[in-house]
């Protein structure tokens, strides 16, 4: 298979179009062209569906571009090392990050990143749906409790617990307590576990909002209890601005980071796993809520 094709067709995928590819790269349309066709006719496969103004990758375009797509990059990066004198990572990194763990952590975590790797241009985007890192250009995500899927690898960094909270001045009665959701959809139950065991908690929404940093600050100002993070309120907690009405009873949240499987990895990422590890060593609630509690 001829390498330089390969390339083309790659750059071609990756832009969505010979136009886009040449304006990006600076290659003639026509070489690029000419270069995926010559490809399509070694490979006997259609490998674009070419319309008047669009262009897509067949079944078979999207496979290829899948699995040479990571392949190419690695040899790019292992001659950029050679050629350097080492391994020290560079170029563009780019992640994806849930809404709450950005807002909380990944700001400290992007700066701190980036001072001690000043060559790596770091680009992160805050989002909780599942994002196609192929087709989408990521070179890593975080995401929590991740579906198992066969084409990534990677691990869990950080746990945390649903707890019950509420302000101290909340009466606790018989009857369902009023309650903030996050969005629509909250059941009308929690169980819940205490120290005097496992019990259920009747709720009647009163509030529905967008996010947890939200819930929480409904939480504080004493109209509702609700599910919430340990590490979000820790430092309420510990101060008594809340109270704690007990551990949703259920498996711990993870936070996972999450890449392609591939044998050679990304200077770059080894690094961002690496920092990861190092802002949280054993990867527990009580570190991330001191984290970012400081």
């Amino acid at each position: 298979m001829d390498i330089l094709a390969l390339t083309d067709f790659n750059l071609v995928a990756r832009h969505g179009g010979f136009g886009k590819a040449a304006r990006a790269t600076g290659r003639p349309k026509a070489t690029l062209s000419r270069r995926v066709g010559d490809l399509e006719s070694s490979l006997d496969l259609r490998l674009f569906e070419r319309g008047a103004r669009n262009l897509k990758l067949t079944e078979e375009g999207r496979a290829l571009f899948e699995r040479t797509g990571a392949l190419l990059a690695e040899l790019d990066e292992t001659a950029a090392a050679i050629a350097s004198g080492g391994q020290r990572p560079k170029g563009r990194l780019r992640i994806s990050a849930p809404l709450l763990f950005s807002q909380t952590a990944m700001g400290r975590i992007a700066a701190g990143f980036a001072l001690k790797f000043p060559e790596v241009r770091l680009e992160v985007t805050t989002e909780d749906r599942a994002v196609d890192m192929i087709e989408e250009g990521y070179d890593l995500v975080i995401r929590v409790n991740p579906d198992p899927d066969e084409s990534l690898v990677g691990r869990a960094f950080l746990r945390d617990r649903l707890v019950v909270v509420a302000s101290p001045h909340l009466p606790r009665t018989g009857g369902p307590a009023p309650a903030v959701a996050r969005g629509k959809g909250e059941r009308q139950t929690w169980h819940v576990k205490t120290e005097g065991g496992r019990s259920t908690i009747k709720i009647e929404p009163v509030l529905a909002l967008g996010t947890l940093i939200m819930v929480r600050d409904a939480v504080r100002a004493g109209v509702g209890a609700a599910r919430l993070p340990i590490s979000l309120v820790a430092h309420d907690l510990a101060d008594g601005t809340l109270v704690n009405w007990g551990d949703i009873d259920a498996p711990e949240i993870a936070l996972w980071t999450l890449y392609p499987s591939r044998r050679l990895l990304s200077p770059r990422v080894s690094a961002f796993l690496d920092f990861l590890k190092q802002a949280f060593p054993n990867g527990t609630p009580d570190e991330l809520a001191a984290y970012i509690g400081r």
